[in-house]
């Protein structure tokens, strides 16, 4: 049997090979790519966690963390500054109550911290932009604690 013969008829071997080789190698780099993300997420959830004990509030669950924010702060990142603005507008408009009961308040500072927080530790490039805008909104210690 001659070696071209042997290696026509055996084609399908050497075509298996390739395709199983070249599915293994999209299979680790996919594999690495989400081992690499999962590293990120857990690093910086756990960063965030020890920002905010040393802060003084409650160690947030990393789970959730991670699902929430990701690698890159996910909604908390995304014009920090605007979302802050809508939320506390929302917030200064009502006391909660409904009628003639209804007053606005000012919001407690320590509310407003933990969003510096989270800017510091996934969009330090956003945290300027949120300090100013923090700037033109009424807070005080309004919670006891």
């Amino acid at each position: 049997m001659s070696p071209t013969r042997f290696a026509s008829e055996h084609r399908w071997l050497y075509v298996g090979a390739i395709v199983i080789l070249v599915g293994l190698a999209v299979a680790g780099v996919i594999k690495y790519n989400k081992v690499t993300t999962n590293s990120q997420t857990l690093s910086k959830a756990n960063q965030l966690q020890e920002e905010l004990v040393r802060a003084g509030y409650p160690s947030p669950d990393t789970d959730t963390v991670e699902e929430v924010l990701g690698t890159d702060g996910g909604p908390v990142c995304e014009d920090p500054g605007n979302a802050l603005k809508t939320a506390l507008w929302k917030i200064h408009q009502s006391n909660g109550a409904t009628g003639p009961g209804q007053r606005p308040v000012i919001s407690d500072t320590r509310a407003v911290e933990v969003e510096r927080i989270v800017l510091e530790v996934y969009c330090p490039d956003e945290l300027d932009d949120f300090l100013e805008d923090l700037d033109d909104l009424k807070t005080d210690d309004t919670v006891r604690r």
